[in-house]
């Protein structure tokens, strides 16, 4: 069984190919911020905790929902609430009851970003963790990037014809290898990354000045073409 000339794995003298790799590595601002909210309540009694929690978390959400479009995404994690026992003792009895509801914002106005996680943290019980910066899944920097690796592939692949006298002929394959942005959290040591815990002020904090971290995008092409022969 003989194989079709259009499926050698590495060209003919008449017809020989080229394969490169295409690769781009952009640096661009953020598109959006994310940071997470944690809620506490303590009592002695569940309900009481039960209670507490229920008011500080729909303080917080009333506080996020305030802002507006600024913010493009709100979800709440994880609930709990849980009992702790006395250490001493045989008898399982109750100290107390531990409530935390996890809440998850995404903001694109980064100036409302900075006041509201200094309102935040500034609330009852409530602490900060953040903000991860990232880039949209639909970026256009994600398609720069890719444009970018593929000319490049085609530079490469030209210039190793050209220094054997010949010239492109035709391209065969094009592989993608992935045009991933760099993860947004957790960022890198020395990132963008805050965490506050502060309990309720009389005074209002000045809005924090949180600076856009950078996002990095890589694009990887694998790209074989066929060339003209060369003049050796």
């Amino acid at each position: 069984m003989t194989q079709e000339s259009g499926h050698q794995p590495y060209g003919t003298p008449e017809v020989p190919r080229v394969a490169v790799r295409g690769e781009a590595h952009l640096e661009v601002d953020p598109e959006i911020a994310r940071i997470g909210i944690a809620v506490t309540a303590r009592g002695t009694d569940r309900r009481t905790a039960l209670d507490d929690l229920t008011r500080r978390n729909n303080t917080v959400l009333d506080l996020v929902k305030s802002y507006g479009d600024a913010v493009e995404k709100l979800e709440t994690g994880a609930f709990s609430i849980n009992p702790e026992l006395t250490r001493h003792g045989r008898a399982e009895r109750i100290r107390a009851y531990h409530g935390r509801v996890h809440i998850t914002a995404e903001l694109s106005d980064f100036t409302a970003l900075g006041e509201l996680t200094t309102r935040l943290a500034d609330l009852e019980l409530t602490s900060v963790d953040g903000p991860w910066w990232a880039l949209r899944p639909t970026s256009p920097a994600h398609g720069e990037a890719r444009r970018q690796a593929v000319l490049e592939a085609v530079q490469r692949a030209r210039e190793y014809a050209r220094a054997l006298g010949a010239e492109l002929a035709a391209l065969i394959e094009l592989a993608d290898l992935g045009a991933e942005n760099a993860p947004g959290y957790p960022p890198a040591p020395g990132g963008g990354m805050r965490t506050m815990a502060f309990s309720a002020s009389e005074e209002t904090a000045p809005p924090l000045d949180l600076e856009p971290q950078r996002q990095t995008v890589h694009a990887q092409v694998n790209a074989r073409f066929t060339m003209t022969p060369p003049r050796l």
